[in-house]
């Protein structure tokens, strides 16, 4: 999922993407892992929280997941809220997700190359440093599309 220059094809994996799990998720509207994941299924994406601060709460009309291992679906892409300096330690949690999920997304101000580094080694797609909610309104795009059952 990348154009002719080697960067990331940000509208094609955002539109190809429906199901969004957060890592990172917040429950305080005024935090970005809030009101980004908010604003992602208020445009027709599933959005499938993990926190373990929060599990028994409900977001986005699901509870909130401990782990990434505790979701039960096929993930799209993982939209990333953590310190860059952890992201290294869930390389393992992500690549232990099947099916792994296509991309994985690290917020605005989120760069880890290590970490993206070892996730690209196991064919997972990184986006680091980007806002999905910033390039979803950017590149002016709808509810995303839902691939047919046999892409999964």
């Amino acid at each position: 999922m990348t154009n002719p220059s080697g960067e990331p094809d940000l509208a094609r994996i955002l539109a190809e993407s429906p199901t969004v799990a957060v890592l990172g998720a917040h429950v305080d509207e005024v935090r970005a892992g809030f009101y980004v994941p908010d604003y992602l299924h208020g445009v027709g994406y599933r959005v499938l929280p993990v926190n373990p601060r929060f599990v028994g709460r409900i977001l986005w009309n699901v509870p909130v997941s401990a782990r990434l291992a505790d979701l039960d679906e096929p993930i799209d892409l993982v939209d990333v809220f953590r310190r860059a300096d952890a992201l290294e330690a869930h390389v393992p949690e992500l690549l232990a997700m099947r099916p792994r999920p296509r991309v994985v997304w690290f917020q605005s101000g989120i760069r880890n190359d290590g970490a993206a580094t070892a996730l690209r080694g196991a064919g997972v797609q990184v986006v680091q440093d980007r806002c999905t909610l910033a390039e979803h309104r950017r590149l002016g795009l709808g509810a995303p599309r839902r691939p047919p059952l046999a892409d999964h």
